[in-house]
């Protein structure tokens, strides 16, 4: 028997309100009534981690305190709890069969033929109880990716029946979320692709506790019965979740359909009433918006939504501080140029230049940067967006025309972001970047110092180049200050330029820290500088008239 609870959220045909947000939506619901919850994600794919892989594969790669590159689900995870997850919350196939094969290695095996059952499923059974066992949490969900199904994901399925069947009544629950489609000749739903989906997971030998059914349309008390005799559950179980404007609805309808109380019945754990009130402050502020700003978005993946998902996700809890709506307007750094540059900008109330890895559409992001700056636009620089104001501030304010970073011209005689000296040996590309949370000492009349209040931050990290520390005295002579240092290495982490309106480049990545209980103080002041500005340009506007 375990004093952790685990509930394992599965997933038939699903459409793009997925696992995550309902997995994050039960967490919110659970922790609102007093209890411990993580969330963990099971990856089927065959990548040790997410972070050698193309944003246009998977979305962003999401960071974490201690440095785990992780799916992106985990940043869900962390703006609905308001909790740090970790490197236990995220565990790959390619992860599983590494540390299995490194076992077979060492001989642990004893000489024994090393298989899926029970090896690799032992291996998941481990990892799956390792937040559990730690002592920290009550209840922990399991998100296993895929499709019920799917070859990759049938070794997580299987490791699911044993564990249930090793914890015991009570203490193991599976969620199945599926798909109820609209067919719009016929004029009405179908539940046949619920119940081949469910028929699916009970051929794995696993009986579904509660449906969580996606929908484009309420679904009568009808279907819903039906859906219950023929899928072995109670009526009450079958959870219905309808198309939402906005992921931070998503709570309360999981509440107005009971899936809280159903959970925690079936966990044998007492039900009281969720406390959501700030989390409906929020959601309020962030509906009711009193203005709006637009902010253009920079960047080279910008196609894909899901590549700057924690960004977009950063702007909408600023923007609810604010008060005010704030309109990203996604802008593809390649397509930029000097020809362009004003119709493309000169409207917006702000811009930020987005983090990337790479030389295609860098000098797009130069232009930009030099843009805001001659026009006092705020500007916020993230990652790569950073590094490309100082390439910017040295070739246009300090004169060196081939200022640049050894990342996209190994040749350049002045690189002005290189790499660490550490770095300079590695050739495997995984994991082997400044990762996860760093110290950074804020200067004292920054700009910075003022947003954060208080003398020295921990940000989490993404990257292998840096600010050279040799071009730092020329740079602040002419006025781009170096104003967060690391206080071990003396790494440049934040330059700003107190003459400008508003401009911040940051090495880190902000936007991993926001959450819908605390925004990003650097993210609430930039939406504050657009409005400031956005005043300012509607005055002047109004004096010329």
């Amino acid at each position: 028997m375990t004093s952790t609870k685990y509930i394992f959220v599965t997933g038939g045909v699903t459409s793009s309100l997925g696992k995550g947000i309902i997995a994050a939506s039960l967490a919110k619901l659970l922790q609102s009534q007093g209890y411990r919850v993580t969330i963990q994600k099971l990856d089927p794919y065959i990548n040790v981690d997410p972070g050698t892989l193309n944003p246009y594969e998977h979305g962003e790669c999401y960071v974490t305190e201690d440095g785990a590159e992780t799916d992106l689900d985990l940043g869900h995870y962390e703006r609905f709890l308001n909790v740090p997850t970790s490197q236990a919350n995220n565990v790959t196939t390619g992860r599983i069969y590494q540390s299995v094969i490194q076992k077979e290695r060492r001989g642990e095996f004893l000489g024994k033929t090393v298989q899926v059952v029970p090896h690799i499923t032992d291996e998941i059974k481990h990892r799956i109880q390792i937040l559990g066992k730690s002592g920290d949490y009550d209840i922990v969900i399991t998100e296993i990716g895929g499709t019920v199904g799917d070859i990759e994901s049938l070794p997580y399925i299987e490791a699911v029946r044993q564990l249930r069947w090793d914890l015991g009544e009570h203490n193991g629950i599976v969620v199945h979320l599926t798909l109820v489609p609209y067919l719009s000749a016929a004029g009405e739903l179908k539940t046949k692709p619920t119940q081949h989906s469910v028929k699916t997971l009970m051929e794995s030998g696993i009986q579904a506790d509660v449906l969580v059914c996606r929908t484009e349309h309420n679904l009568p008390n009808d279907l819903k019965r039906k859906l219950a005799l023929f899928c072995n559950v109670t009526q009450e179980s079958v959870i219905q979740s309808i198309d939402a404007s906005t992921i931070y609805d998503v709570p309360n309808l999981m509440l107005e359909e009971g899936l809280d109380k159903v959970v925690l019945e079936k966990l044998n754990l007492k039900s009281s009433k969720p406390d959501m009130m700030r989390w409906n402050e929020f959601v309020t502020r962030h509906k009711n918006p009193k203005t709006e700003v637009t902010i253009g978005l920079i960047g080279k993946y910008v196609e894909l939504q899901d590549s700057y998902k924690s960004i977009l996700e950063a702007f909408i809890h600023a923007g609810a501080a604010n008060e005010v709506k704030v309109k990203v307007e996604s802008i593809h750094s390649e397509y930029l140029n000097s020809d362009n540059i004003e119709v493309k900008l000169s409207h917006l109330d702000g811009v930020l230049v987005a983090p990337g890895f790479g030389e295609r559409g860098i000098e797009g992001k130069i232009d930009a940067v030099r843009f805001v700056r001659e026009n006092n636009i705020p500007f916020l620089g993230i990652c790569l967006g950073m590094q490309m104001a100082v390439i910017e501030f040295a070739r246009n304010v300090l004169g060196i025309q081939d200022a640049d970073s050894t990342e996209m011209n190994t040749e350049t005689n002045n690189a002005v972001i290189d790499l660490m000296e550490e770095q300079k040996s590695i050739t495997d590309k995984g994991g082997t970047m400044r990762l996860g949370a760093w110290a950074c000492d804020l200067k004292i009349g920054s700009l910075v110092r003022d947003i954060y209040k208080v003398e020295s931050i921990e940000e989490r990290h993404r990257h292998r180049y840096e600010f050279n520390g040799d071009y730092k005295s020329q740079m602040e002579e002419k006025g781009m200050i170096a104003t967060g240092l690391n206080p071990d290495t003396g790494l440049v982490e934040i330059v700003e330029i107190p003459e400008h309106l508003w401009f911040v480049g940051v090495q880190y990545h902000p936007e991993y820290k926001s959450t819908v209980a605390n925004p990003h103080p650097l993210f609430v002041a930039f939406v504050k500088a657009a409005l400031k500005y956005k005043s300012k340009q509607k005055g002047v506007s109004m004096a010329q008239n």
